[in-house]
């Protein structure tokens, strides 16, 4: 393994479907969110329908989730594109649009470059952090792990279903 990249899965419960006029401004800014983070230092994959987006993607049985899942180079850099740009913006309105959950919302993880995660293996990471809290495994980012090739080596892979976006 030459190198690591961070994976990172966020959900997010709707207040109201897509098309209802509370989500109105969010689904408006959506395209120009996604550019920006195409377009971000680090940006390496983020998982989409053909709409170019994975707002339509429905992995728990309550319909009002969204699901973003993406890879990026390092954590500085998914740092400065969550919190130092346009997505700021988004972020600090997301009680506009979002549910406060009662248990993690995001979770990130280290994977061997050229890896897709899939929406089974970020489920799983989601879970992990809820049931035992920040380790190698899935962390936050108040408690990050370094970058561990021989832990990320060590991992059962076939344990995932694969990414059918791949």
């Amino acid at each position: 393994m030459k190198k690591l990249h961070l994976a990172e899965v966020n959900i997010a419960r709707m207040r109201a479907p897509l098309e209802d006029s509370i989500m109105r401004e969010f689904v408006e800014r959506l395209a120009e969110i996604n550019a920006l983070a195409d377009g971000s230092p680090g940006f390496v994959w983020r998982l989409q329908t053909e709409a170019g987006n994975a707002t339509y993607l429905r992995p728990y049985d309550d319909d009002r989730i969204l699901f973003n899942l993406s890879v990026w180079e390092s954590i500085e850099q998914l740092k400065d594109y969550t919190y130092k740009s346009a997505h700021r913006e988004v972020l600090q309105r997301r009680a506009d649009w979002f549910e406060k959950f009662d248990a993690p919302a995001m979770a990130l993880w280290w994977v061997p470059a050229g890896h897709r995660p899939s929406v089974d293996e970020a489920k799983k990471r989601l879970d992990h952090l809820q049931a035992h809290g920040p380790a190698p495994f899935a962390f936050s980012f108040r408690v990050t792990f370094p970058p561990d090739e021989e832990y990320v080596a060590s991992i059962d892979w076939s344990q995932f279903a694969p990414c059918p976006a791949v």
